[in-house]
């Protein structure tokens, strides 16, 4: 493609406002991965149906294989490299190291994400809450029972003061 087909487009990724030139066809993990190195968030079905590719796009959490970059112009993006602070895990990320909620991994970034997704929405999700949340990710290792125990975790801990969610509250200019 040549360069004239190029669009510019501006987002807060990660707390960090930044510049992109995309493609009209480009994804939005295409994006992440391709032209800022952000790794964590996995690539699979490449049609929104395992989950891998989750991300938060303004709070919510969505399949970034099926978002076109072109979309979140202006908008707020965290990925799984975003969630911590510093050395200190999110509450949610230490709730899987401690609950042993992950075995290859490969899933655990969308899964967190889903999870982070909700706990936003609700600090108090029942247990079904969290599983119809998780359902659109796939995990072909670990049974269920510890990511729904690590998601469950964290919503009975107070979440309202975690400074993670701070530093994203305003948009880029």
């Amino acid at each position: 493609m040549t360069d004239r087909l190029l669009k510019n487009i501006s987002i807060k990724i990660n707390g960090v406002c930044k510049s992109i030139d995309i493609h009209p066809t480009d994804t939005l993990v295409q994006v992440l991965r391709e032209k800022l190195g952000l790794i964590g968030t996995k690539v699979s079905c490449g049609q929104g149906e395992c989950g891998a590719c989750t991300v938060l796009l303004d709070g919510e959490a969505v399949n970034s294989c099926l978002v076109l970059a072109a979309s979140v112009d202006g908008r707020q993006i965290i990925t799984i490299e975003g969630l911590a602070h510093g050395a200190r895990l999110d509450p949610i990320q230490q709730a899987f190291v401690d609950h042993d909620a992950s075995q290859c991994g490969y899933c655990t970034p969308g899964m967190i994400m889903s999870a982070k997704g909700l706990l936003i929405k609700s600090n108090s999700p029942s247990s079904e809450e969290i599983q119809t949340a998780l359902a659109g990710n796939i995990c072909r290792c670990t049974g269920y029972k510890q990511i729904v125990g690590a998601v469950k975790a964290v919503s009975e801990k107070d979440t309202k003061n975690n400074p993670n969610n701070e530093k994203r509250s305003q948009k880029c200019i």
